[in-house]
């Protein structure tokens, strides 16, 4: 039997969907490349936000279009926070299947050809709400290697399930429970697979990674993050260790210390900051202050001076007026964090803030996340402008080749598209590396020394 898997989400999502690959695959299921020779098509859907359930159903309603006698499996967190729902209102979808046992996903897939009355959704899912009675320990990764949906050289690796954050706006923790986390062990046993398959770059994800074993009663001072970090830091080898989503309530300063005696582990810092207004931090049950944004900003470039920082801002909040968006964009003036993600807040049932006054209009909500994205263009720009002329290294992802296999410019040289330890995968820019004609030896998800010869836009020209 074949299956195809059409992803969607975050790269937390992605290593769910690798998981469930891995399973299936082990079951004797074949993965294909295209729909059409598929048995079974698995839509791995986001619930997180408007935008993105409404992509999920679109391709679910597209799909069953297209090929109205193959199976659907709706997956991942819509299925997980909508089950009810969607089990009444969504018949294109053939079953459902959520995230709180993607072990699971075996018995599920088989029940669909066994029989062809649709189950009930409460099989694989609890509702729309994770609940505390199936959850599982950590340990998610399948003992058998699974797929990487990844670019070359790159694999995520997930430390963590959930979140005890509670922001107002966010419905992660009814989708994904309260915070969970995999042993030390267990992780590492996982890196040190992943670097034997070739593995360069580990990239070390969780719904807030600064928070890994604060679950844990017993955690001393120093444990958690910074005692993981200390542990991988302990294979050898070369490879980059980056880290992705620290929440800046509790950024756990030890990991500085780590950097600053270890190259391996990037300065690349994903603190999603949000906002800077004293009314609307506090309404997101944020507990920080414009000014220990900043103040924390501050002590990572005096420790690291090559530090590259990303961070999310949210607008629209419930109750953000004219002066909460001024002050947001002084604040985004102050961090000048080198690259920016901005989103427009959206009204998600179940949150507190959905029933919050004050609600911004989504017009204006969209004007202000396109004036904050287009401040921070120049923003970008400048801070790349320091790496021009410095020599760096670069991994290497996706060739482009002059004889039409990939694309070329008109003079004749080939191209590779690359990233420096300042670009985290996909969501920033990249490095355009220009190769002479010595050049053939070049592999994707290799590592190689390069320098910086030019910023083009916001992304870098190199030479290796």
């Amino acid at each position: 039997m074949r299956y195809y898997l059409d992803p969607f989400g975050c790269v937390k999502n992605q290593v769910d969907a690798e998981n469930m690959m891995a399973f299936l695959n082990n079951a004797g299921w074949s993965s294909v490349p295209e729909a059409e020779q598929a048995d079974l098509i698995i839509v791995n859907s986001c619930g997180f936000i408007e935008s993105a359930k409404r992509e999920s159903i679109n391709a679910v309603l597209g799909w069953r279009r297209l090929y109205p006698g193959k199976k659907i499996l709706l997956a991942g967190c819509l299925a997980q926070r909508y089950a009810k729902e969607l089990s009444e209102s969504l018949p294109e979808a053939d079953g459902l299947f959520g995230v709180d046992n993607i072990s699971g996903i075996v018995g599920k897939v088989h029940s669909l050809f066994i029989s062809q009355r649709r189950k009930g959704a409460e099989e694989n899912a609890q509702f729309g709400h994770y609940a505390p009675s199936s959850l599982t320990p950590m340990g998610s990764s399948p003992v058998f290697s699974r797929p990487l949906l990844s670019l070359p050289g790159s694999a995520y690796v997930k430390i963590s399930e959930g979140c005890n954050n509670n922001c107002t706006y966010c419905a992660i923790p009814m989708i994904r429970g309260p915070l969970r986390c995999r042993t030390v062990t267990d992780i590492l046993d996982e890196c040190r697979g992943l670097l034997a398959r070739g593995i360069k770059e580990l990239c070390v994800i969780g719904q807030d990674i600064g928070s890994y074993r604060s679950n844990l009663p017993e955690r001393q001072d120093g444990a958690g993050l910074p005692e993981l970090l200390n542990a991988v830091a302990e294979i050898p080898g070369y490879f980059w260790v980056r880290l992705l989503y620290l929440h800046p309530d509790h950024f756990p300063l030890q990991i500085l210390d780590i950097m600053e005696r270890d190259t391996r582990f990037l300065p690349y810092f994903d603190i999603p900051f949000q906002h800077s207004s004293p009314e609307i931090l506090p309404a997101m049950n944020r507990h920080g202050t414009a000014e220990s944004y900043i103040a924390l900003a501050d002590t990572i470039r005096k420790r690291l001076p090559d530090a590259v920082i990303r961070t999310t801002l949210l607008t629209g909040f419930p109750g953000e007026t004219e002066s909460d968006f001024t002050s947001l964009k002084d604040f985004q003036e102050k961090l000048r964090p080198d690259w920016l993600g901005c989103f427009a807040f959206s009204r998600e049932e179940g949150t507190p803030a959905y029933s919050m006054k004050g609600r911004v209009p989504k017009k204006i909500a969209a004007l202000r996340k396109r004036e904050i994205e287009e401040r921070q263009i120049g923003i970008t720009e400048k801070n790349m402008d320091r790496f021009t002329g410095g020599e760096f290294k670069v991994l290497l992802e996706e060739q482009f080749r002059e004889d039409g296999g990939g694309g070329k410019d008109g003079t004749g040289e080939n191209f590779w598209l690359g990233r420096l330890y300042c670009h985290a995968p996909e969501v920033d820019g990249s490095a355009v590396v220009v190769c002479g004609s010595g050049d053939g030896s070049l592999c994707a998800g290799e590592i190689v020394p390069c320098r910086v010869i030019a910023r083009r836009g916001i992304d870098l020209e190199v030479r290796v």
